[in-house]
């Protein structure tokens, strides 16, 4: 199966990694790992993970508060939103609708 992010998602992962390496040297570059490995994850067994808005599905992080937003589409898993936890919880539900609003 392949994994792609969508631009979004990859200026989440940016800004949430500038953020914790801003906090301590070294962390954002373990987050970046956690990311990783729930996206191999993802990427191994895309049905595991409950769906959080019509196909679009949700994956928790281990250690960092971030959910990852994902769709399957034949045999490619698209990455569409690294959502942090405690942002306000209308925005990460409106990120998974976002995806079909702006036309896939």
């Amino acid at each position: 199966m392949n994994l792609i992010f969508k631009p979004e998602a990859e200026r989440d992962l940016t800004e949430a990694y500038e953020w914790y390496e801003e906090r301590d040297k070294g962390l954002g570059s373990e987050f970046i790992r956690a990311v990783d490995t729930c996206a191999s994850q993802i990427q191994r067994h895309p049905e595991m993970y409950p769906v959080a808005y019509r196909d679009v599905r949700q994956a928790v992080t281990r250690r960092f508060p971030y959910s990852i937003f994902y769709l399957v589409e034949e045999d490619t898993v698209v990455i569409v939103s690294v959502f942090h936890a405690s942002r306000d919880p209308r925005i990460g539900k409106a990120a998974p609708k976002a995806y079909y609003s702006t036309g896939r």
